[in-house]
């Protein structure tokens, strides 16, 4: 006011649109009306003479003020902070679905899920010849050494077995029934839970809680305090929070995302709403370094607000405790932050209204139990760092709100990958290195025989390094005393056993040693090289390994694998299966882990997902998956594509074949990747879309005895019953009905058998439909 009463025109310089609009509503609430540039800084200036205030997206370090021109341009950093834009950065597609459904990576050894038979090992595709015909086959081995051939046409009823941490299953004893017995078993268990989940989330939405307002200027001006853009990811969570509070349903909602991805922030945006209007929050985690880390970030981010912040922990003298306990009970404490001494009986809130959870997995039975009741009360937002599976958030939605932050915060770096051999050299340097540039080391040695040893060793090979061990043995207490130092830069390496913890954020420690790397398993390796890499220093990881001859040939795989996912998010590919089925099991329970094992984790999200809509009331279909037997030739030469892993993608892809365009789409591919198609490959192209046509009509087999084509209708085909049998009656002979459901056909002498079956699938494609019963009402 005091520049435009000095006739000077002010320029507000903002990085993006989302800060200037959140400018715009904090100067209106102070009665300070402002536009939009509608051009650039140069041609803003000359249509605007006259004094007054305006907002202009760009980038501007410091505040300039140019008395001559009448002219200031005010910082985004001088009103706000400092403000980080995020690099954009192109994002490769990639879903979870994609990843676990493609065949691409299977080989000969693996085991995999037939989805009627059960668990089998994978041995290679097998040429036969069957019946006067040939093609491609799956060749998997079940219990006693027993074989099945499976042709490539039915490749969808095979999945690639996942279970998780190692999971080494029994192969499947055919025809013994078992099977059905175990999918039955699990199915079960997934009702079970559902009904449960369901059951609450139902409860949960007849309540009525408290509507918090998130559009005032206080929480305009806090959210635009951020130092950081927020990722797309992020900010999807945020609103998805913010309507949650704004809704007078309680908020039951989990945030999955890796450390230092941003979910602190979503949590300190919903604490401030509930916190200014008046009501109380707790920030429930698991351990009491975790408990001073997030209670200095929220004190930081809430500095200048009326919010009083504390901590309750085994940090804090028995008095400073009883003091919060007190505060919390008269409403002086606005925000609490503290460990499972939260839960505690003597613990009173004045007015509680949201209670976070960081990493609920992590609590005893007892622990839980109490957070289940307090569930019930108020508005509840668990954030967890271990990933959720996207084919399981799927199967979850509308039971259980999630959000989901998988974008890569603000400049953040890939990790640079170095094998080597534990080489003094090696060490000395790298310390070195990031101890000029002000950091912090990780050095995890996972065996606490030997662990002082190396602590002497390193400190010969860097004497100027302060360093300090911490391991598994170490009582509580002690180990969080070396975890918190370390947070606070008092020493320089952290020597320790693989329990360095997945929760704590320490952007200043940016290399990290992992010794005898090649004894851990793919994931635990990811796990572990993500301690570093959390701000944007490029942070470096070092996987120590003995001499090439000793190492196996499994292990000197996985530590290629490794080096090859510098980019970021590209171990999601191999090691995150492992990440993400323990982040399964963590959500759903040691229980559903069993089953999880025991089906494979493709075939239970499916389970999970059937009995959601089963649960809903809605019709679920069973899958169809047709049989043809009809003498015809069908497969890929390897002349045309030599990699057997390219034909099982390409067979599972043309399985899957929904649309009707769907052939043609796949045949240009085809020519433009490989070349002109051969006959063999165009007549597999059109019996692929031929089992499409047979799924729409629900005929689950075809084939082709002398000259007789039989068609199996399944239980739940469409296809009108008296307009068959009218086919039948004025068919002369050429159309016959037998129980249950074959409808047999004379062959007409066609050129090939698929022409014979096409022919007849457009006479049962012309027949009218019965009407399908209509699905109830949701849950």
């Amino acid at each position: 006011r005091a520049w435009e009463a000095q006739g000077a025109r002010v320029a507000l310089v903002v990085g993006s649109t989302v800060q200037a609009e959140r400018l715009r509503q904090i100067l209106e609430a102070e009665g300070l009306v402002v536009g939009f540039a509608s051009e650039s800084l140069p041609g803003e200036l000359e249509v605007r003479d006259a004094p007054g205030a305006f907002l202009i997206e760009g980038e501007l370090s410091e505040s300039i003020e140019l008395p001559v021109d009448r002219l200031v341009c005010l910082a985004e950093t001088n009103l706000f902070g400092e403000h980080r834009r995020s690099r954009r950065r192109k994002q490769v597609a990639l879903t979870l679905d994609q990843v676990m459904k493609s065949l691409a990576e299977l080989k000969p050894g693996d085991f995999i899920v037939h989805l009627d038979n059960g668990i089998g090992r994978y041995h290679g595709l097998t040429h036969l010849q069957v019946a006067g015909s040939e093609g491609d086959f799956l060749h998997l081995e079940y219990h006693g050494g027993d074989k099945l051939y499976l042709p490539v046409d039915r490749v969808n009823l095979v999945q690639k077995y996942v279970g998780g941490d190692g999971a080494n299953p029994e192969l499947a004893k055919l025809g013994s029934g078992a099977w059905e017995k175990v999918k039955a078993k699990t199915k079960e268990s997934i009702l079970s839970m559902t009904r449960e989940l369901l059951a609450l989330y139902s409860t949960r939405q007849r309540a009525v809680g408290y509507a918090f307002s998130t559009g005032d200027p206080y929480f305009q001006e806090f959210a635009a305090r951020f130092p950081f853009e927020e990722t797309p990811d992020q900010e999807r969570a945020i609103d998805e929070v913010l309507g949650d509070l704004a809704s007078t349903r309680p908020m039951d909602r989990l945030v999955c995302g890796d450390v230092g991805y941003g979910k602190t922030e979503v949590a300190m945006r919903a604490a401030f709403a509930v916190a200014m209007a008046g009501k109380q929050v707790a920030v429930l985690v698991p351990t009491t370094v975790l408990a001073q880390q997030h209670t200095e970030s929220f004190r930081k981010r809430f500095e200048g607000y009326p919010v009083e912040i504390a901590t309750m922990s085994s940090f804090r003298s028995r008095k400073e405790n009883a003091e919060t306990v007190a505060g919390l009970r008269a409403g002086r404490v606005d925000v609490v932050v503290g460990t499972h001494r939260l839960l505690s009986g003597d613990v009173e809130f004045a007015n509680l209204g949201l209670l976070v959870v960081d990493e609920e997995h992590r609590f005893g039975v007892r622990d839980k139990e109490r957070i289940k009741q307090m569930r019930q009360l108020v508005d509840v937002l668990t954030l967890t760092a271990t990933p959720i599976p996207r084919t399981l958030e799927m199967s979850l939605s509308g039971i259980r709100n999630l959000s989901v932050i998988e974008t890569p915060p603000v400049d953040r770096q890939a990790i640079r990958t170095y094998v080597s051999r534990s080489d003094d050299h090696v060490i000395r340097d790298a310390v070195l290195r990031e101890l000029h540039r002000g950091g912090q080391i990780f050095f995890v040695h996972n065996r606490v025989q030997t662990i002082e040893a190396l602590h002497d060793r390193l400190r010969s090979i860097v004497p100027e390094a302060r360093i300090r061990v911490g391991h598994g043995q170490m009582k509580t207490h002690a180990l969080e005393r070396v975890m918190l130092g370390f947070m606070e830069h008092e020493f320089d390496i952290l020597l320790c056993t693989a329990i360095v913890e997945s929760g704590l954020d320490i952007p200043n420690a940016n290399t990290i040693f992992i010794d005898r790397a090649d004894t851990f398993g793919l994931a635990q390796l990811y796990q572990l090289r993500g301690r570093v890499g959390r701000s944007p220093a490029r942070a470096y990881a070092y996987l120590l390994v003995p001499p090439e001859r000793v190492l196996t040939h499994d292990a000197q795989k996985r530590l290629q694998v490794l080096r090859e996912l510098d980019e970021l998010g590209g171990g999601f590919k191999i090691a995150a299966h492992d990440l993400e089925i323990r982040g399964a099991g963590n959500l759903l329970g040691k229980q559903q882990s069993g089953h999880i094992t025991e089906v494979g984790f493709e075939l239970y999200t499916s389970m999970m997902e059937d009995a959601v809509r089963e649960l809903r009331g809605e019709v679920v279909e069973e899958a169809i998956e047709p049989e043809i037997q009809i003498g015809a030739s069908v497969y890929i030469p390897d002349s045309y594509m030599e990699d057997v892993n390219q034909r099982l993608v390409w067979y599972k892809r043309l399985a899957a074949l929904r649309e009707t365009g769907d052939r043609a789409v796949l045949a240009e591919e085809l020519e433009d990747r490989y070349g002109p198609i051969p006959p063999i490959v165009e007549s597999l192209l059109d019996v692929m879309e031929l089992r499409r046509r047979m799924k729409e009509l629900a005929v689950s087999e075809a084939r082709v005895r002398g000259d007789t084509l039989s068609l199996r209708l399944h239980a739940t085909s469409s296809i009108d019953r008296d307009a068959l049998l009218d086919l039948v009656k004025q068919g002369r002979g050429q159309w016959e009905m037998s129980p249950p459901d074959i409808l047999r056909h004379k062959i007409q002498e066609l050129p090939t058998p698929i022409a014979e079956l096409e022919t007849a699938l457009i006479r049962l494609e012309a027949l009218p439909r019965e009407s399908k019963p209509v699905s109830g009402d949701p849950a």
